[in-house]
């Protein structure tokens, strides 16, 4: 008799209450029977707790009396699971009904996760046109943790767009109170380490850009790409511990070798000069760095090199509110003029979170 794997998905939420419903509908609605919906409310002030009563047993809720941010909202919603697949879907994100059974069909017993797509949607769940990561790149698959150590980055998904093995989760769970804030970053960062990865090309959930949105850019703000830079930087220091402890140097030069961090480094920069999280950073060093970057280590062709390495002498030296045309041209697909939206498919615009992945 085949055993059926059990799938767990766990809601995170706070604050949440008009996207809650949809996030648990997606999940209880899922063509693939064997799954629990954990959803645990981190002390959300708004109407999300009436929200969650109203699915009585058909759900298991976790309410914490006191707002611990993600990580002790994964912690909770892990510790009760039985799931031999996990999935962390963000609230204000939803699944569609095939998702599962998708992933259970390319699933092995050895794998770390598998990745899919997300289609972008805006809040009040209109397409976007685009998916999520944005461009022709496949997602990574197969040993990523290789080029994590040799790049310092991989094309992959954000919290949504995961499933994974409980086992690579067991080594790496309970996440500590210092990433309270990136636990996603902390996952996408060492659960390569546990195994290969598959990936799914085709999205099998949506991604909600919205004003409230912590990671999704509605608009180009100073304090957005702050926050996206300091991320990156513990991203980084936790790469150097798990690097030391499988005694492997890192390329020296392993910051220059993803060039999508000289673009969010000079939006913040030029957005934002006196509150940027790089104290050292000059504006001439990060214009050249980032060209650099783009025409050593990208993979992308002559043509597009030279659109990105006019993008940042644009965004470096014209006044602000030119270069903050281009910034929010790189940054915001959806809200590039219409001339430009027959090239979405020929221009590489990832969102800010995919460009420090």
């Amino acid at each position: 008799m085949e055993v059926k794997l059990l799938v767990s998905i766990i809601i995170n939420n706070y604050n949440y209450e008009r996207f809650l419903a949809e996030a648990i509908d997606s999940a209880l609605a899922q063509s693939y029977p064997h799954i629990e919906v954990i959803v645990v409310d981190d002390c959300s002030t708004d109407n999300s707790r009436d929200v969650i009563a109203k699915y009585g047993d058909k759900i298991i809720p976790i309410l914490h009396q006191e707002n611990g941010k993600q990580a002790a909202a994964f912690n909770s919603g892990f510790a009760i699971s039985q799931g031999e697949i996990v999935i962390f879907l963000d609230s204000d994100d939803y699944l569609l009904p095939y998702a599962v059974e998708h992933i259970v069909a390319v699933w092995k017993p050895e794998l770390a996760k598998v990745h899919y797509r997300l289609a972008v949607v805006d809040g009040a769940k209109q397409p976007l046109g685009y998916s999520y990561p944005q461009g022709s790149k496949p997602l990574a698959s197969g040993e990523v943790w290789r080029t994590l150590l040799e790049v310092g980055r991989y094309i992959g998904v954000p919290t949504s767009g995961n499933a994974i093995n409980r086992k690579a989760l067991m080594q790496v769970f309970p996440i500590s109170e210092q990433y309270k804030l990136t636990a996603d970053d902390y996952l996408s960062t060492l659960i390569p380490f546990y195994g290969e990865v598959v990936a799914i090309e085709e999205p099998l959930g949506a991604y909600r850009i919205h004003n409230s949105n912590q990671w999704a850019l509605a608009t180009v703000t100073g304090a957005r790409f702050q926050r996206f830079i300091r991320h990156d930087l513990e991203k980084y220091a936790l790469l150097e511990l798990k690097a030391k402890e499988l005694g492997y140097e890192l390329p020296k030069d392993l910051k220059l070798r993803s060039w999508g961090r000289w673009w969010v480094l000079l939006a913040s920069f030029r957005l934002d000069p006196q509150n940027h999280p790089i104290p050292s950073d000059r504006l001439l060093p990060l214009v050249y760095m980032g060209i650099i970057s783009l025409w050593k280590y990208s993979d992308f062709n002559w043509q597009k090199r030279l659109i990105f390495s006019v993008w940042f002498i644009w965004v470096g030296f014209l006044p602000l509110p030119l270069a903050k045309m281009a910034i929010t041209w790189l940054f915001v697909p959806h809200k590039r003029p219409k001339l430009w939206s027959g090239h979405k498919k020929q221009v590489i615009a990832h969102s800010a979170k995919e460009k420090l992945v």
